[in-house]
């Protein structure tokens, strides 16, 4: 049973199978202490901490594959349907983190039409502490409401957007997976 000074932690999806090779740098446990101080960058590039996000108010925080992945990209446009009155009211802040350079963020929120926060981990140290596993796995996405695209034409709409960025490049690794944490003050 959880106290609350310790939060509840699960990884949605983790078959007991899971091999140390499928979690970055053969971390199995997510640690939010030891990401506390890993380092993000915002659309200007500016630094902050990852315990900026959560140490004064409560936070979303949804941490997607790369802002290639098209599975990622329709969700965030459902995120950014969301009515920054509501996440005012609930005292809440929904935070975006990607895996790619800063310079990605701005076009990734032009095509999304996301206006909250969003940072990018560039070296995925926050994704590998949280213990977020790597590798593909197919279906994962299916029956999603917030999916709208199947494999081929969101594949080809993720390559044209690859085409049209700023940078031809992944955007981060395309075999880190995402997640979401629920973080805040005493955290």
């Amino acid at each position: 049973m959880a106290t609350e000074s310790s939060p509840v932690i699960q990884q949605v999806g983790r078959s007991p199978d899971v091999t140390n090779a499928d979690v970055c740098n053969d971390m199995y446990h997510p640690d939010l202490e030891s990401a506390a101080t890993s380092l993000l960058r915002d659309r200007y590039g500016r630094s902050l901490q990852f315990r900026d996000l959560y140490s004064d108010s409560k936070a979303i925080i949804i941490f997607v594959r790369n802002f290639l992945c098209y599975t990622c990209k329709e969700y965030v446009e459902d995120l950014a349907k969301i009515p920054k009155s509501y996440l005012q009211a609930a005292d809440v802040r929904l935070i975006v983190i990607g895996q790619s350079s800063y310079l990605h963020i701005q076009h990734f929120c032009d095509v999304t039409g996301y206006s909250h926060e969003i940072y990018v981990d560039t070296n995925r140290d926050i994704y590998c502490k949280l213990g977020m596993k790597k590798g593909e796995s197919s279906g994962a996405s299916a029956g999603s409401p917030h999916v709208k695209s199947n494999i081929i034409t969101g594949s080809i709409k993720s390559i044209w957007r690859a085409m049209e960025s700023p940078a031809f490049d992944f955007q981060g690794d395309p075999a880190q997976q995402g997640g979401a944490v629920i973080v805040g003050p005493g955290m």
